[in-house]
């Protein structure tokens, strides 16, 4: 069952991958959510974004910004979408999270670092 709504006035969720060994690696993450699908914006080559690659089946859950749970598990499937996505939830993101949003995007440019985005649609 799609529990979406949990994740509405959320500031992080708990994004689950799994290593190639089978281990479920959960990491606190922001977030946004544009129409039946939660995005999240990350380093490029980063570990979320290799196993997210490696096995498109996550679990995610509304949480803390430590990872404890504000939620419920949810079953979802995750693409990479690449640098063009991240300019499609530029917005949501600078909307939700406010001027942090363009600092780390400055800070991350000027070490020769770009970003991602991991779109989850939830079973």
């Amino acid at each position: 069952m799609n529990h979406l709504s949990q994740f509405s006035n959320q500031p992080f969720l708990s994004l689950e991958t799994r290593r190639k060994d089978g281990t479920a690696v959960p990491t606190p993450v922001w977030f946004v959510q544009d129409g039946d699908a939660l995005f999240v914006r990350t380093l490029d080559g980063s570990g979320k974004v290799k196993r997210a690659r490696n096995f498109p089946e996550v679990r995610v859950m509304p949480c803390d910004a430590q990872g404890g749970s504000l939620g419920t598990w949810q079953d979802g499937t995750s693409s990479v979408d690449g640098a063009e996505a991240y300019g499609r939830i530029k917005d949501l993101l600078i909307t939700k999270y406010g001027p942090d949003v363009q600092h780390f995007e400055e800070r991350t440019h000027a070490a020769g670092g770009k970003y991602t985005v991991i779109t989850i649609v939830l079973a």
